[in-house]
């Protein structure tokens, strides 16, 4: 059973959830506000989190960054207001993993949890890949750059993209296929959350040391490692 924190302030809206998500297995934790759900995450870490962007106390993005610091491994899925692009946007580039505008289905909400936890199973066989001057641990998630590099933590959505394109180094990975290892599903419409997740990874890693850019996107096709 997968614990969950399920963090909104429309407290009716949590209690739906709640009930739905117990009834297919999961273990709710539910907080209405910053603090409390700050509470919660230091007495217990969950499995995944669910978060609203708006909270009584302060913004859920900030509940994010320090979910980012102190949790970076730790799935996010993000709650926002139709027609609010620009919260879908900042909190893709705060590190969420994926987001649904509310009002949402609940069983497109359990979906999306489910895909972004079968993602954080350790991998059957976990990889060590090394190109140049990165290193790349896939178990741990995390990057170091040069002999003595200092570790960089990568969300689980980087971290899969970033084994995808080391894997096959020069050659461009389509988008769908990237999409479905980071965020568990397909691309629709206009949607950018794959592109956020390449444009944090990128601003983690850097570039080569000669200055070239290490992640390169292909128009309508992908990205690729450049080597």
């Amino acid at each position: 059973m997968s614990n969950l924190l399920l963090i909104d302030d429309d407290v009716e809206l949590c209690d739906l959830l709640a009930s739905w998500l117990t009834q297919e297995g999961f273990q709710v934790t539910a907080c209405h506000d910053g603090q409390s759900a700050r509470q919660a995450l230091a007495q217990n870490a969950p499995d995944a989190v669910v978060l609203d962007v708006m909270l009584p106390d302060g913004s859920g993005l900030e509940v994010l960054k320090q979910l980012r610091s102190e949790h970076p491994e730790l799935p996010v899925l993000m709650l926002s207001a139709r027609g609010e692009p620009l919260d879908r946007i900042l909190g893709l580039e705060l590190g969420a993993d994926d987001y649904l505008a509310k009002p949402c289905d609940p069983r497109e909400l359990t979906a999306r949890l489910r895909a972004v936890l079968r993602r954080s199973l350790p991998p059957a066989t976990s990889s060590q890949l090394e190109l140049g001057d990165l290193r790349f641990s896939s178990a741990r998630g995390v990057v170091a750059l040069g002999e003595d590099g200092q570790e960089i933590v990568l969300t689980l959505s980087e971290s899969r993209v970033l084994e995808a394109l080391l894997k096959q180094p020069g050659e461009p990975v389509d988008k769908q296929v990237l999409a479905q290892l980071a965020l568990g599903r397909k691309l629709t419409l206009y949607d950018r959350s794959l592109d956020m997740h390449v444009s944090n990874l990128r601003k983690k890693i850097g570039p080569h040391p000669d200055g070239r850019q290490r992640i390169i996107a292909l128009r309508s096709r992908g990205y690729y490692y450049a080597i």
